[in-house]
Parts: structure tokens; C-alpha cells; sequence
């Protein structure tokens, strides 16, 4: 079992990625309890003594915010809050995202600023080391004032209400009593308003796309390789000397990972050279490093919120302050979600023009990579694929920053629509995916070809990462049903080590 201690205020993308693990479990210890506990007192007694309006506490929300409520009905304020809201729309989130919400609202509430009873939080941490996960819907929210639709439905559950999955079965919100004895909670006072107000839906989805744009910069490098060795290309562009007159950190690195890879090569000091390569092999450190420097301040970005709390109105206990302000705005996660999604989709564009440069019947390939072209069509329409889903990823880079509706009557006139950014980031991430499987496919086929014509063997690195590749996807000799291949492939770049 792997162990996620929340009462650490800072963590590392690597301590957090074990949150995507089955086996990771929550630990919410004495120190958090009493950060939690200490906020909450701290409210009650101000609520006690304060006869002026608290927001969400004492009032309504949004543009209701100067409408007072009366102290026995604030218990029925937050449910109302959490059902009123609960109106998300569309497709179901996947379950390891809703998984990652729980964890980092948890984490959020754990500071100690959001006026929450400890054993509210601590249900959330059941719910996550149980795997009982809400059904949330990727639509809904506007990046601003919070995730608030999808929050809502996420709790949902904890009030006996909404639904939820558990072990491959749907259950209404009500089963959980009878399934493991939990009482629906009774919310105290600002209790809904801080666990709807956060980013954890925008931040959930950001957490799983850095991740998987980690692993698609270090893919991106390797099958580059094997497609620069499988075009008979040059080495010289990677030469360290170039890149250090041009300092930028992501260039000079993807440089030299690919001069690694390709030590001990026989393909690349071989006869037959052009004088220069196209661009997309030639300037693969430019664009690969360009898109690895985006992807690690995107990174610092996201690591940064994941260790913050942000809900609103933020209880400040020590400076005696309940404060109504925005930490609940997307805007730092709705930029970096559009930067990475640009970033990925670069990775995705040159992929293909690489994939398209190895169909065309040059430097002593066959035409569309297959022996018998005429009566064959060989690897044709497998780069259609590829420029279809790049098509569609500059469609989807499209900034979602840049927008914003007026809601709430007007109050909240600002929003990020970082959730928009978020959920057709996943999608690029994706699509990447598949335009890197299929460059590859494409990539053993012309290096497999270079084999049979003798000219010698890549290095010890790239055979080896080609002969694990072949032992799921075969060479094709002559046509084939090609979308099974097609998909073997992008589950191999999506398993495959790098």
C-alpha cells in the first residue's frame, strides 16, 4: 500500500502522481486535524461575537450576497448551496480524475484556511480510501467562483444524495448508509461554499495531463530517433556546439538525449547522407525543446496550486480575518492548461510531417513503406489518421483563457473557463498519443526495410526498443487491416518506459 501523507504542506509531482495508484491511500494526520480544527473554532467563536454579514457564511451567494440568513437555517444554506449546483452536464469524468479531486480538495482543506469540521474532511479521505467515487460530468463549470458544478456533484454522495460507483457498480448517494454505516453529513456553516469554491476539477485534470505530457516529451524523443535512423538522416544537427550558442534548456537537453540514443549506431554514420534533412528532423531539438520548456514551468504552475487552499471566503485564524477574495479563480491554471495543450500539439505536429516524410519514397525507401505498392497501399492512410487528429488538436488549441461570460447577475463578471482548457487538454494528450503511435508504426517499418537492405544496424538503445516493439506489432508485408495495428501501437507508446 502506498501512503499519501497530507499533513506534509508541500508535495512533489512525483509524491503526488502515486495519488493515480489503486493502492494509494490518504493519510490525514494529528497535525492537519489541528490546523483544520483550529480554523473551524476560530469561525465559530467569530460567528459568535460578529453581528456584521459573513459571505456564504451568513448570506446567500453570488449576487445574493447581501441577502442575510438566519442563524438556524444555516446548516440547510450549504445543502441547498451543494444541491442548487450540483448541474453538471455531459460526459462522466474518468474515475482516476474524480479520484484526483477528492485527494486535492482534501489537501486543500488540510491547510487550515477554509473553516471546515475535521470530520467533514474526513469523510472525503474515506471516500478515497475506499474507492467510492462520485459521478462528476465534465461540464458545467466556468473556471471561476470555483469548479462549482462539479465540486457539487462530486459531494453530493457525502450529503446521501447524487451517485456514486463502487467496485464496477452504480449506487445512488443514499446506499452508503446501509453499504458501510455513514450517516449523511449535516453541513455546518460555510462548510458547502468551501467545498464547492477550489480549482480541484481544472487542477485533477491538470495533474493527469503533466503527467502524461512527461511521458509523451521523453516518447516523442526515442521515436523521433528511430524515425531519424529510419530516414538514413544526420547526426550534426545534434551536435552539442550548436545548441550552446542558443542556450534554451529543453533544446540543449533534447539534443543531447538523442546523440545518447544513437551512440553505437551503424545507420548513422553511414554512406548515402543528404546534405540537410527536413525540418522535421533536423529542428527536432528546437520544437521538442521548446515544447519540454513549456511543459516544465506549466509544471511549477501546477505544483504551485496543488500546495495552496483555494476557497473563498479564506478564515485566517492568526490574523483574526475572514476574508471574501479570489483564490477560487482559474486564471493561473486556465493559461498554463492552453500553453500545455499548445505545447503537446506541437510534439503531435511534427510527428506527422516526420511519419509523412517516410511514406513518400525517398532516400531508398519504398513508396508508402510497403514492397508491393500499386497492388498494396501499405502505410497510405495511416498518415491520413495522423493529420486528421493533428487537424483536430489545433482546433482544440484554440485558447479558452481568452473568453468570458458574465454570471451571477453580473458579480462574477470575470471567468477563466478553465475547465473548458482542462477537459480538451486531456483530449490533445491523447491525440498526441496517437499521432506518436502512429509515427511509429510507420518508423519501424521504414527502419525494418533499412535491415532487410543490409545497411547495417541503430544503436544497441533503438534496437532494443525496436525488437520490444515488434514482439506487439508485427512488419507488415502486404496489406492488412490496419486500425488494430494502428492501436497495438499507441498502447505500446503509452505502456513503453522512457
Amino acid at each position: 500500500m502506498i501512503q499519501f501523507d497530507i499533513d506534509k504542506l508541500n508535495h512533489s509531482l512525483d509524491e503526488v502522481r502515486a495519488l493515480l495508484d489503486p493502492q494509494c491511500r490518504l493519510h490525514l494526520g494529528e497535525e492537519s486535524k489541528k490546523r483544520i480544527a483550529k480554523c473551524r473554532n476560530y469561525l465559530d467563536e467569530r460567528m459568535k461575537n460578529q453581528k456584521a454579514p459573513i459571505y456564504g457564511v451568513t448570506t446567500g451567494f453570488g449576487s445574493l450576497c447581501n441577502v442575510s440568513v438566519d442563524k438556524d437555517q444555516l446548516s440547510q444554506l450549504q445543502k441547498n448551496l451543494v444541491m442548487s449546483h450540483s448541474c453538471g452536464v455531459g460526459e462522466e469524468v474518468r474515475p482516476e480524475i474524480v479520484r484526483l479531486m477528492i485527494a486535492l480538495k482534501v489537501k486543500s482543506l488540510s491547510y487550515g484556511y477554509s473553516g471546515v469540521r475535521v470530520e467533514t474532511v474526513e469523510r472525503l479521505v474515506d471516500f478515497f480510501n475506499e474507492g467510492i467515487t462520485p459521478v462528476v460530468y465534465q461540464q458545467g463549470s466556468l473556471g471561476a467562483s470555483g469548479d462549482l458544478a462539479p465540486l457539487a456533484n462530486m459531494c453530493l454522495p457525502l450529503l446521501g444524495l447524487g451517485e456514486f460507483d463502487y467496485k464496477g457498480k452504480r449506487y445512488p448517494g443514499s446506499e452508503l448508509e446501509k453499504m458501510f454505516g455513514w450517516k449523511p453529513l449535516t453541513l455546518a456553516s460555510k462548510e458547502g461554499l468551501a467545498l464547492l469554491n477550489g480549482t480541484q476539477f481544472m487542477l485533477a485534470h491538470a495533474v493527469w495531463c503533466i503527467i502524461r505530457a512527461e511521458h509523451i516529451s521523453a516518447a516523442a524523443d526515442k521515436i523521433a530517433t528511430v524515425s531519424l535512423e529510419a530516414f538514413n538522416g544526420r547526426k550534426e544537427p545534434f551536435t552539442p556546439g550548436v545548441h550552446a550558442v542558443r542556450p534554451h534548456k529543453g533544446q540543449m537537453e533534447t539534443a543531447r538525449v538523442i546523440l545518447g540514443y544513437l551512440q553505437g549506431s551503424q545507420l548513422i554514420d553511414g554512406p548515402g547522407k543528404e546534405v540537410q534533412d527536413p525540418y522535421s528532423f533536423r529542428c527536432v531539438p528546437q520544437v521538442h525543446g521548446a515544447s519540454k520548456d513549456a511543459i516544465a514551468y506549466v509544471e511549477s504552475v501546477f505544483m504551485t496550486e496543488v500546495n495552496s487552499a483555494t476557497d473563498n471566503p479564506t478564515v485566517l485564524p492568526d490574523e483574526d480575518q475572514v476574508i471574501s477574495a479570489g483564490n477560487f479563480h482559474g486564471q493561473p491554471l486556465s493559461i498554463t492548461l492552453d500553453f500545455l495543450a499548445i505545447a503537446l500539439a506541437e510534439l503531435g505536429s511534427i510527428s506527422e510531417r516526420r511519419t509523412y516524410q517516410l511514406i513518400s519514397g525517398k532516400r531508398g525507401l519504398p513508396s508508402f513503406l510497403v514492397a508491393k505498392s500499386g497492388l498494396n497501399s501499405g502505410f497510405m492512410i495511416p498518415q491520413y489518421a495522423a493529420a486528421s487528429v493533428v487537424s483536430q488538436n489545433k482546433q482544440l488549441c484554440t485558447p479558452c483563457v481568452v473568453d468570458t461570460i458574465d454570471s451571477s447577475q453580473g458579480q462574477e463578471d470575470h471567468v477563466s473557463m478553465g475547465a473548458n482548457a482542462a477537459t480538451k487538454c486531456v483530449r490533445v494528450v491523447e491525440n498526441v498519443e496517437k499521432i506518436l503511435g502512429i509515427e511509429m508504426l510507420n518508423a519501424a517499418q521504414a527502419l525494418e526495410f533499412r535491415h532487410r537492405a543490409g545497411a547495417g544496424k541503430s544503436s544497441p538503445v533503438i534496437e532494443k526498443f525496436f525488437e520490444d516493439y515488434r514482439k506487439e506489432v508485427p512488419f507488415i508485408e502486404e496489406d492488412t487491416v490496419m486500425y488494430t495495428r494502428i492501436k497495438d501501437s499507441i498502447d505500446f507508446i503509452r505502456k513503453a518506459e522512457f
